[in-house]
């Protein structure tokens, strides 16, 4: 059985870093090189997102409680005002937010057919621990 966050790491934050990626380009008009720098990925990378060939499976920036997270974190790195560490904090958190609302169980059980999505409950619960 896959872990949740070996789905999270192949499928949501590709997600959360092409829309992302897809702002910093197309609206605030960044090279690809230098959103791949803010970012910590490839020039490719970037490319896939941008193309959306990558980071695909989750329209991340049209759940709304992660759009002021992204709206913050697409202002701080075009300030390069966010250091890796707090551009990490804001990933997990969008992570986080996804996972407790239940929108990767489809994803998870994509990536795995043995797990039983409504008797799972690892993800909806994070937040008690």
């Amino acid at each position: 059985m896959l872990l949740p966050c070996e789905v999270a790491v192949r499928s949501v934050v590709p997600a959360i870093r092409s829309a992302i990626a897809r702002e910093l380009t197309q609206s605030c008009g960044l090279k690809q090189k230098d959103v791949a720098i803010l970012l910590g990925v490839t020039q490719t990378a970037v490319s896939k997102y941008t193309r959306q060939i990558r980071g695909i499976v989750l329209k991340v920036e049209d759940i709304e409680e992660v759009q002021p997270i992204l709206k913050e974190v697409i202002a701080s790195l075009t300030k390069r005002h966010m250091s890796k560490y707090e551009l990490v904090e804001r990933l997990c958190t969008v992570c986080r937010i996804i996972r407790e609302k239940g929108l990767m169980c489809e994803i998870c059980r994509r990536s795995d057919s043995s797990i039983d999505v409504q008797q799972c409950l690892i993800c909806r619960c994070e937040g008690r621990f």
